[in-house]
């Protein structure tokens, strides 16, 4: 099936494409990504590895109903997701192009 100057071919290509991953899964968290809503009224800013750095809340809605400010965040929340999401895929995405049994798969980071 293979000879062995094409698995160590392989080989080198495995660990040379782990190390790539490896590079952009640290690049990721260091990409920042924007959700909001309410027209802008409430941001959460995240890495791209899901870890929040910031919520903005406009003063204006301090006076408002508690549940609306909280469906707000929320959504804001679930807006920077969506986008952090995209963003890694859309990098890992030109990583795992091409290769074999990769095409579909959802990588765990």
């Amino acid at each position: 099936m293979f000879n062995k100057g094409q698995l160590a071919g392989l080989m080198k290509q495995a660990q040379a494409m782990q190390d790539n991953l490896k590079k952009a899964q640290d690049e990721l968290a260091l990409i920042e990504v924007s959700g909001e809503s309410g027209s802008g009224l409430v941001k959460v800013t995240m890495t791209c590895k899901h870890e929040v750095r910031r919520v903005e809340i406009d003063p204006s809605l301090l006076t408002e109903d508690k549940d609306m400010l909280e469906d707000l965040v929320a959504a804001a929340f679930n807006a920077a997701w969506r986008k952090a999401e995209d963003t890694s895929a859309e990098k890992l995405g030109k990583l795992t192009a091409g290769m074999p049994g990769m095409g579909g798969m959802k990588l765990p980071f």
